[in-house]
């Protein structure tokens, strides 16, 4: 059974850092991408960075330059650098593995960023 376990939430105040990790435990098969995603109250979930099998990243226009996706393929774990945070970073943030057959999600983590 596939569990994804995330980390690294919590409260700062804007200018501020965090990481995000998200850990997989379980046999997953054929990824074709890793991601974080963000859901703002009364929201809908958005994208905010994918990393495919290959290494290629991706990323919402808020979060560029900013924000850096990387991952461990021994541990299986994907991360999310968040620096130079604003309040409007400010959600629930939640860890993706997709695969050919399947995706996964993390429990989200909240982050709020205070002006």
């Amino acid at each position: 059974q596939v569990q994804l376990v995330v980390s690294g939430g919590g409260l700062v105040q804007a200018g501020g850092s965090l990481r995000l990790s998200c850990a997989a435990s379980g046999s997953i098969f054929s990824i074709r991408a890793m991601g974080w995603y963000h859901q703002a109250p009364g929201k809908q979930r958005e994208l905010v960075a994918t990393m495919t099998s290959s290494a290629r990243t991706n990323y919402a226009d808020s979060v560029k330059g900013r924000f850096t996706i990387s991952r461990d393929n021994a541990k299986n774990t994907v991360y999310l650098q968040m620096n130079s945070l604003k309040p409007e970073d400010t959600a629930v943030y939640y860890c993706n593995i997709a695969t050919i057959l399947h995706d996964y999600w993390g429990q989200g983590t909240q982050v709020t960023v205070s002006s």
